[in-house]
């Protein structure tokens, strides 16, 4: 089973590729177990959400 280093760096990893089945299998049983990890996780979702807010919004004001 994963600890918690080990899951938040798998999430991290996620966003640049693509988890193995085994991987990403270990990773919702331990965020079954873990409401600090699934809290991590859904944080990491609002911070790329608001990024991609940002980015979009900062492109927009220099087609002005």
């Amino acid at each position: 089973m994963l600890n918690c280093q080990d899951a938040t760096r798998l999430m991290s990893q996620s966003q640049e590729r693509g988890l193995s089945l085994v991987e990403r299998m270990s990773l919702k049983a331990h965020q079954m177990m873990c409401s600090g990890c699934r809290h991590f996780e859904r944080q990491m979702g609002t911070i790329r959400m608001v990024t991609r807010a940002y980015v979009q919004g900062k492109n927009e004001q220099e087609k002005k």
